[in-house]
């Protein structure tokens, strides 16, 4: 075998000279199992997994479809002349709670999720290691959840309590909302589905619930053709699922309208933003399974994610023009004039200066893009905010902490940064009434600049003093 990965391959070559040494022919085998998300798994698990086994060196990697809807075998061939042996990964794509019942009955090595790990689930996998720490969950991509209409209907966007009211039924004619006089039929993912747990968190939250008329899906696709021949239906999906639907801005209170993109959806501006996730037992993930969970986590397997349809965390930079308004800090205008973001926010834990599981992964690809030759002299800024708390100080103190601790991360690997800055909670990009969306305001940005900014002014000077004066998030993008 030829350009084998160090751990994974050799544990698969030792087992083939194992089998040659005993005179006996090597026999199939699966090396492991991913169970869980139909987000993930109908597409992006199966692209990594068939990338990931020809990175190790087996030949003639293939995508099979299984006996049962929604499961997918990966196989190639390994070794050499009259000793071949056949290697499989195999995927089930059934919903995101059934990959955690699947770690909980050890009938699977890996959990696909289109949502966080719940509480209860964390109990229940508790025997294996703490599955909410960073080597148990693991973030493979960024997903948009699309808000889907038919291309005939002339509604272009929503806010989330009116997309709640829709699915509510509150809302059950679409001249409610300048449309045409009909009829609104929804469609859902079902109860299975990390996609239906996302979107109950983030659009029905506690004030509404699902309409019983609502017809019902296990699968992304299959949900958004219905709507593509549905004049009159409104769904949801992955954002990789958008197919022939017509996809809507989303607005959450007091911020603007935007359809997900490649940056809104990266650095988890847009409102409905979510993470896909990898999780596996910590204490007792095999070798093939970290090193394939590395592999969908490299600059490779971010550009497999890329090429399904989600959006990449690999990092790039981007123009984002900020109007001009008292409200808006000079520091952030003058940031906005001169430099460019990078796609990529570091967040917290909730009320805390400390980074999440992902963001230590980011840390690790900001600490790469920096260290390019095109970077090496552009100027870092860092630029911390918070979610409302009870006081407009202690939100100002919490967002520059949050810079620090992203600054100091870079210092210890001796990349320099220019400024970090607080602006508390300026610039919502969720509401901060929404329990399940006001996270994504406590964040760090990062900036580049080909020269330093001269003057820049510290935030307390200028800093609005009553909430209502806030500025919101405006992307031209």
């Amino acid at each position: 075998m030829k350009n084998l990965r160090f751990n994974p391959a050799l544990i698969l070559f030792s087992c083939l000279l194992l089998s040659i040494s005993c005179g006996v022919k090597a026999a199939s085998s699966t090396l492991f199992t991913l169970q869980g998300s139909n987000t993930v798994g109908a597409k992006l698990a199966p692209q990594c997994a068939r990338a990931y086994l020809s990175s190790t060196g087996v030949k003639n990697v293939s995508i099979y479809d299984g006996d049962v809807e929604n499961e997918y075998w990966v196989s190639g061939i390994a070794g050499t002349g009259l000793d071949l042996h056949t290697v499989s990964i195999k995927i089930a794509a059934h919903g995101s709670s059934t990959g955690f019942k699947g770690l909980n009955s050890m009938q699977t090595d890996i959990a696909m999720s289109s949502r966080p790990i719940k509480k209860a689930e964390v109990q229940a996998l508790s025997r294996f290691g703490p599955m909410k720490t960073r080597e148990a969950e693991h973030t493979i991509a960024i997903d948009g959840l699309a808000v889907l209409v038919n291309k005939r209907n002339p509604v272009s966007e929503l806010s989330i309590t009116q997309i709640a009211q829709l699915f509510s039924g509150e809302i059950s004619n679409w001249k409610q909302l300048g449309g045409i006089d009909a009829p609104v039929v929804i469609y859902a993912r079902d109860d299975k589905s990390g996609t239906w747990d996302t979107f109950k968190k983030l659009v029905l939250a506690e004030d509404f619930i699902l309409s019983d008329k609502a017809v019902r899906f296990e699968s992304n696709d299959e949900l958004s053709d219905s709507v593509a021949n549905q004049t009159n239906a409104i769904g949801f999906s992955g954002l990789s699922s958008v197919r022939r639907s017509k996809l809507l801005a989303v607005s959450d209170d007091n911020t603007q309208a935007m359809k997900p993109s490649a940056y809104t959806v990266a650095t988890e501006d847009y409102p409905l933003a979510r993470r896909l996730y990898f999780y596996m037992p910590p204490k007792s993930a095999s070798p093939w399974v970290r090193d394939f969970i590395a592999f969908c986590q490299s600059d490779v397997g971010q550009r497999i994610v890329e090429s399904v349809g989600f959006v990449s965390q690999n990092i790039r930079s981007f123009k984002s023009p900020v109007g001009r308004s008292a409200a808006v800090p000079q520091a952030y205008q003058t940031l906005a004039q001169q430099g460019r973001r990078l796609s990529v926010n570091f967040r917290f834990s909730q009320g805390s200066p400390r980074l999440d599981n992902k963001a230590h992964e980011d840390i690790r690809r900001l600490l790469g893009f920096l260290r390019r030759s095109e970077n090496q002299h552009k100027h870092v800024y860092l630029i911390g905010f918070s979610d409302a708390g009870e006081r407009l100080s202690q939100d100002l103190v919490l967002s520059r902490f949050r810079a620090l601790a992203v600054r100091s991360a870079l210092l210890r690997e001796g990349v320099p940064v220019a400024e970090s800055i607080g602006l508390g909670s300026f610039m919502p990009v969720a509401s901060n009434d929404n329990e399940g969306l006001k996270l994504k305001n406590g964040r760090v940005e990062v900036w580049l600049t080909d020269a330093p900014l001269v003057g820049l002014v510290q935030p307390e000077s200028i800093y609005p003093q009553k909430r209502h004066t806030q500025a919101v998030a405006t992307f031209d993008l």
